[in-house]
């Protein structure tokens, strides 16, 4: 059974320069596709002659301030291998767009909805591209590093917050200064009011 450093470098022999493998970390195999146009034809091979049958995930990094600004991530898996295989690309901020792998796995569509959804990223191709988490009309992005952590006023009142909601608490907000752990970080906090 090839391991998976053997497929990348498959992949790599296959793509030539589009494709350079990372070295080995933990042992996971990294593969950057260096051109986000050819994704699809990358991600179609992997599945077809590599044996890549799920899109276990697909994730974006948001790099602001750098540029590219946006990692997309593709998390595969062969079962009949066993072997697992992430795939990256880089997108800048001004396209802010690359072709869709839905036709590859069908499972593509609800990740790519989330990606767009939460970070703006677009992709073309894509069979029912709109919002999955956030309500439709909703103006922003809210995992960019540019969104702030108290949200933003919306100008939809009868539908969600019309105005920034602070961090007042929660299972994942410390209490900075605390004396000791089980005050800093509870595992629920008691409302105040």
């Amino acid at each position: 059974m090839p391991t998976p450093l053997e497929l990348a470098q498959q992949l790599q022999v296959a793509f030539g320069d589009l494709v350079a493998v990372l070295p080995v970390f933990r042992d996971e195999v990294s593969v950057v596709v260096q051109s986000p146009e050819r994704i699809a034809e990358v991600c179609a091979f992997a599945k077809s002659r590599l044996g890549f049958d799920v899109l276990l995930d697909l994730s974006s990094v948001d790099q602001y301030g750098d540029d590219p600004r946006w990692v997309l991530v593709y998390e595969l898996y062969g079962l009949s291998h066993g072997s697992h295989l992430r795939l990256k690309t880089f997108v800048t901020e001004e396209k802010s767009e690359l072709p869709t792998v839905s036709t590859v796995w069908r499972t593509a569509n609800w990740h790519e909805r989330e990606v767009f959804d939460m970070m703006g990223i677009r992709f073309q191709g894509h069979p029912d591209l709109r919002r999955i988490l956030m309500w439709d009309g909703y103006p922003y992005f809210p995992l960019r590093k540019d969104f702030p952590l108290s949200g933003k006023p919306s100008e939809m009142p009868e539908v969600a917050f019309t105005r920034p909601a602070p961090l007042e608490g929660g299972p994942f907000v410390t209490v900075a200064g605390a004396r000791d752990t089980i005050v800093r970080e509870p595992r629920a906090r008691p409302s105040e009011g």
